[in-house]
Formats: C-alpha cells, sequence, structure tokens
C-alpha cells in the first residue's frame, strides 16, 4: 500500500484528505488555501491533452458563475509544474482563455492516490477525471468520475453545487432532475404522528404522507 493511502478511504460526508503540494500558483497547504469557500477539486489525465483542454476552457469560462457561489477551483494532473504552466499558457495563446485558479504538480501521485484519482484498468500513470465537491466545513459532499476518453458535463457540476447549497440552506432534499427555480422535496415525517399532521399541512404539495414538496 502506498505511503500516501489516506486511513481511512475517501467517503462522502467523510473528511477531505489534506495535504501540502505544490501549484502553479505556489506551494499551499490544502485546507489553508480552501478555509471559508467550498471547492471543486479536480483530476485531468494529462496536459496538453485535447479533451482535458476543452475542460479547462469551459471551467475558466465559468470562473465567475464558480465564484459566485463562494467556490474556488483547483486542478490535478501527474505532471510537472513547468509542463502546467506551459499548457496554461498554451491555451491562452490558442483559445484567448486564461486560466486563473492553481493546478497541482503531482508527480509522485501524492494527491491522486490520496483521492483515489488513478484507477489502474484505465491507467496506471494518469488520473481519471475525478470531481470532488468540498464543502467549508472541509467535508466531501460528492464525487464524480468519468473515463479518460469523455469530458464533463459543467451543467451538472453547476447544477450540484447549486444543490447542495439549497440543500444546506433550507434544510430540504433535491429532486431528480432538479434544477434551481424548480420545487424541492420536503424531508418525510419520522413519526406517525408527524406524518398525520403533515397530511393536514396547509401550503404544500402533498402526494401522501412521505411525499411532499413545496416552493421556495
Amino acid at each position: 500500500m502506498s505511503d500516501t493511502a489516506p486511513s481511512q478511504p475517501i467517503a462522502l460526508n467523510g473528511s477531505a484528505p489534506d495535504f501540502q503540494t505544490v501549484t502553479t500558483h505556489g506551494p499551499i497547504t490544502f485546507s489553508e488555501w480552501a478555509r471559508g469557500s467550498w471547492v471543486i477539486l479536480f483530476s485531468h489525465p494529462a496536459d496538453f491533452t485535447p479533451v482535458c483542454t476543452t475542460e479547462f476552457i469551459e471551467f475558466a469560462r465559468r470562473s465567475n458563475e464558480f465564484a459566485s457561489r463562494n467556490v474556488k477551483l483547483i486542478g490535478c494532473s501527474i505532471d510537472s509544474v513547468y509542463a502546467h504552466i506551459g499548457w496554461v499558457r498554451n491555451i491562452e495563446a490558442n483559445f484567448g482563455v486564461q486560466i486563473q485558479f492553481p493546478v497541482i504538480a503531482d508527480l509522485d501521485q501524492k494527491v491522486a492516490r490520496l483521492y483515489n484519482m488513478i484507477h489502474e484498468p484505465s491507467s496506471n500513470t494518469a488520473a481519471v477525471r475525478c470531481v470532488f465537491f468540498i464543502d467549508p466545513k472541509f467535508k466531501i459532499r460528492a464525487m464524480i468520475y468519468y473515463p479518460l476518453n469523455f469530458g464533463r458535463n459543467f451543467d451538472e457540476i453547476v447544477r450540484v453545487i447549486d444543490g447542495l447549497q439549497t440543500a444546506d440552506q433550507h434544510g430540504i432534499a433535491c429532486p431528480a432532475n432538479w434544477k434551481p427555480g424548480d420545487k424541492v422535496i420536503i424531508p418525510p415525517p419520522a413519526t406517525q404522528q408527524a406524518a398525520e399532521e403533515r397530511l393536514k399541512t396547509q401550503g404544500i404539495d402533498i402526494t401522501d404522507w412521505y411525499f411532499s414538496k413545496k416552493s421556495l
């Protein structure tokens, strides 16, 4: 087992593993850099590759959307900081897009192993396309994995952030295909008496005692 492996596997609602690393913005301690913000930590297979380039461009183009949601972005791949710098400059030169978020140089695979970004049936030298959603309490709230040859859906990444923040703010749940402005699900009652009272509640859409929706 790698000495960079977490003592416990990463898990939803578990603590995000902390680390110190070198990035295109200089050395960081992850927890200190992330303090007070939501974070999207994402990995890409390699610099100077076409699918990854489209993803970096899209992250950059949506940077204001993420910033307005108090979300910091940080990328990671098993490349050197010099390769990262060269690629970031190449993206600006070829596509007119500035990459303003840091990118982790993970040549020793420390972060990739810590966050289970290496899936050896796919590759043992490149990270798959992981997305980790980390809240201000430094808890991993969602994870999405994509294969090497398939780019991420950025509408879904933004939707996940919106859903998690809405659920936290209002104490509700989000139904399938939810998007901002849609009705949300009220958590079901936990006692028989509460179930009976729910059926009499005014101002919400009640299908049955366990299934109720409301507008925010």
